[in-house]
């Protein structure tokens, strides 16, 4: 079973998100099963199988939700080093190829948003950068080509 990286933050939301489906969620699609069975004969009723479809697909995320909620260990800041790089450490690098700083917070795949500089720890980057220490410089192969980083600062 896979470990999943939460922050307690991230874990409330999961929370949140796990009673949504199983209360709304569960509800609204099994509104649309009922509206769906008196359109009449359900061998070809295209909206009896589109919301048959919608409960196994919320169904397999509820599942997934609980199977992350038993199995996450939650990042607290003792599990955070300044000397070397983990799940939880935010990290500033220079990037050699572009001159440019970048930084990063490396959590789990559950709250990554590249977009917001968060990645994930199982991403290409994030498991290259775990275990290193402020000054090494790391080249890392991604599907477009490999980047070399140095590490100015943990955090």
């Amino acid at each position: 079973m896979e470990k999943h990286y939460l922050t307690p933050e991230g874990k409330k939301e999961l929370e949140e998100k796990l009673q949504y489906y199983k209360t709304e969620k569960r509800k609204q699609v099994t509104e649309q099963i009922v509206r769906a069975r008196e359109f009449g004969d359900l061998s070809e009723n295209s909206e009896y199988d589109a919301a048959k479809e919608m409960q196994a697909q919320i169904e397999a995320e509820i599942a997934e939700m609980e199977d992350i909620l038993l199995s996450c260990h939650i990042i607290s800041k003792k599990d955070v080093k300044s000397d070397e790089i983990s799940v939880g450490s935010t990290v500033k690098l220079y990037d050699e190829e572009f001159d440019e700083e970048l930084e990063y917070k490396i959590l789990g795949t559950t709250e990554s948003n590249p977009a917001k500089g968060i990645i994930s720890n199982h991403s290409p980057v994030g498991s290259a950068l775990i275990g290193h220490r402020k000054g090494d410089v790391i080249s890392i192969k991604l599907p477009t080509g490999t980047v070399k980083y140095k590490i100015l600062e943990i955090k």
